[in-house]
């Protein structure tokens, strides 16, 4: 078997081929942070040659919630199913690859580790470059596989564990600019569409009730202290539950669309209103939807409208590539592979991985 520095060698050379043979650049990506087991092949960074997303949503609704232990186990049964989909759709084989991205954190730590584990597998045993790849990263280049990006540029990144805003000054650089304290939005989302007897994942359910009802009951915006780019959301989410909870006492009957309508509007309007005011204080000339959320019709509508009235270029990624995929993860590999910037054979899960 090859020993560690005679791996590191491999791939260096393999690097250096790679860069002077003018050969399209394969980058295969991997993505097991949470419950959608994935894997892509990205070429040059910017072509999704295949993006294949196993999800277990079906198998989580009944618990209301991922599993951790479930899920863990989900992905161990299908990583490699998947891997072969994914090379097979793009028409190549691992002989062809030019690196491996990989999903190392945050996320849940035995999601994380199945994917850590193929890819530096794979990696050690074709001898090329293994890339560990930030899950938020990842969803921010997710907009470059539909447009260029444009420097310097801020990134809204909406999930259900992330709220942040992102200013990059150039492609690898994150500014952390605001982030939630409590409850992330996609959070708050499941636990409202909980307490409306809404299915699990709640966020799709509530956007589109939303659109049914009217913004009448005026739930609280939480600006937080002037100034601050950080979210809040705990308080809007027991404003709801009390809202429902006392309404129940009253014996009255509150109609779940304009509960969805009146939460979904409070939220949306910190979160365009916070995203404008860091537009305008660092001049930039593009704005970035990221993340899971970033699939909600309200907030894409309202980000369009303001954007178009501030006249700033907006790039939202299609609803393929809003939720937890691998080809955002080559994507943002690709970048890492220009630079040189490798893993070693050590890498390792972190479910807490900061972004900048």
């Amino acid at each position: 078997m090859l020993k560690t520095n005679q791996w590191k060698q491999r791939v260096l050379e393999k690097y250096e081929q790679q860069q002077i043979s003018g050969k399209p650049c394969y980058i295969l990506g991997i993505e097991t942070s949470c419950d959608e087991t994935s894997a892509a092949v990205i070429r040059d960074g910017v072509e999704i040659c295949s993006n294949v997303i196993s999800s277990q949503v079906e198998i989580h609704k009944r618990f209301g919630g991922v599993v951790p232990e479930v899920a863990s186990r989900q992905h161990v049964e299908g990583i490699t199913v998947i891997l072969q989909e994914a090379l097979d759709k793009a028409e190549i084989t691992l002989d062809d690859v030019s690196a491996i991205a990989v999903t190392y954190g945050p996320g849940l730590v035995g999601a994380l580790l199945v994917g850590v584990s193929a890819a530096k597998s794979i990696a050690y045993a074709k001898g090329i470059p293994l890339i560990g790849v930030h899950h938020i990263a990842g969803h921010i280049y997710a907009n470059r596989l539909v447009k260029e990006m444009e420097f310097p540029l801020i990134s809204l990144v909406v999930s259900g564990g992330h709220t942040e805003l992102v200013y990059m000054k150039e492609h690898g650089s994150y500014e952390i600019l605001g982030q939630t304290r409590d409850d992330a939005a996609g959070e708050a989302y499941d636990k409202v569409a909980r307490s409306l007897s809404l299915p699990y994942p709640g966020g799709p359910h509530i956007d589109r009730l939303a659109h049914e009802g009217k913004a009448s009951i005026p739930f609280p915006r939480s600006w937080l202290e002037p100034g601050s780019y950080d979210f809040s959301f705990s308080g809007l989410k027991s404003a709801v539950l009390n809202t429902l909870h006392n309404a129940a006492q009253r014996g009255e009957e509150l109609s779940p669309a304009d509960v969805a309508a009146s939460f979904q509007a409070s939220v949306i309007e910190v979160l365009v209103e916070k995203t404008f005011r860091a537009v305008e204080q660092y001049g930039v000339k593009q704005v970035l939807l990221a993340g899971g959320v970033a699939a909600n019709r309200g907030l894409r509508t309202e980000l369009t409208n303001r954007s178009e009235k501030e006249g700033i270029d907006l790039v939202i990624p299609p609803l393929s590539l809003c939720t937890d995929n691998a080809a955002m993860i080559a994507a943002a590999g690709y970048i890492q592979y220009l630079r040189g910037d490798f893993a070693e054979l050590d890498l390792n899960a972190i479910p807490g991985l900061p972004l900048s």
